[in-house]
């Protein structure tokens, strides 16, 4: 899928993400599956999330109707159209084994 922005200028999905961080949120259940999933130590999920969003190694690409935003430490799921944080995990090289903080 191609996003486009009002002047039909192709917009990568990294710009698109970037320019909404202020509307990243996630529910009570998702911030629960986000630590266990990636072994969590911090209070605020979805600020750790915006700050790996915002890394500039962060590869981001969107599939259908979610953006997938990918660092050293974790791979996260956002919805495209609400911007909910839906999970997170650790990429493929990595498993969850040490705690992150």
């Amino acid at each position: 899928m191609t996003i486009t922005d009002a002047a039909n200028s192709i917009v990568p999905p990294k710009t698109t993400l970037l320019e909404q961080l202020n509307h990243l949120h996630t529910t009570e259940l998702g911030v629960e599956r986000i630590k266990n999933n990636l072994s969590l130590q911090v209070d605020d999920v979805v600020d750790w999330c915006k700050q790996q969003i915002q890394l500039p190694n962060c590869q981001i690409t969107r599939q259908g109707k979610n953006y997938y935003a990918e660092t050293e430490q974790a791979i996260i799921t956002v919805n495209a159209h609400s911007y909910t944080i839906i999970t997170a995990h650790p990429p493929k090289h990595q498993k969850a084994k040490k705690s992150i903080s």
